[in-house]
């Protein structure tokens, strides 16, 4: 799984660096209408999850984990997909959909730290991301009449802050991948 990952650090940065771009869109363009933030959340969704799916089918000889890279892709597919397959979604279906892929993606995450974690340093940064991933996926099904505006101010922190973790964990894995290229 080591190997995976440092040799597609690269798609691990760039999938932090296209978070960061969607929170800083979404904080510094706030009155965004719910039709926008649809249609992004359905992009990044999408983007994200082809990452995966790409980063995955890539690395899937000889290694036993790559599964888990490929289910969390298709679900970023699947809610992409969703999002724009029916843009007339409510804003609480939208966030029942943009919680259970958080909570689900934050699991994934978390899951593969654990065991990452007695091979490389920097695996708190995909911990991190995987916790925030959870919390913000569980602080949207607890208040989901938050309102439209707070939920986007969230839905850009959030992707800003687990972006910069992501990319913090692909130049990680970079760096470790040097130092030993035999993995």
């Amino acid at each position: 799984m080591v190997g995976m990952l440092t040799r597609n650090w690269k798609w691990i940065a760039l999938r932090g660096a296209v978070a960061i771009l969607f929170g800083l869109l979404t904080l510094f363009r706030p009155g965004i209408t719910l039709a926008t933030l649809i249609m992004l959340f359905g992009a990044y969704a999408l983007i994200d999850g082809i990452f995966m799916v790409v980063s995955a089918i890539a690395n899937r000889h000889g290694e036993p984990r790559w599964g888990a890279l490929m289910v969390g892709g298709l679900l970023g597919i699947a809610a992409g997909v969703a999002t724009y397959t029916w843009p007339g979604i409510t804003a609480a279906v939208l966030l029942a959909v943009i919680a259970a892929w958080a909570i689900l993606m934050g699991v994934f995450e978390v899951a593969a730290a654990i065991r990452l974690r007695k091979l490389i340093e920097g695996e708190w940064a995909l911990v991190f991301a995987g916790v925030l991933s959870v919390a913000f996926g569980v602080f949207l099904v607890l208040r989901p009449a938050a309102g439209a505006l707070a939920v986007v101010l969230w839905i850009g922190a959030y992707a800003l802050i687990s972006g910069i973790a992501l990319v913090s964990l692909g130049f990680r894995l970079r760096n470790w991948g040097r130092m030993h290229p035999a993995v």
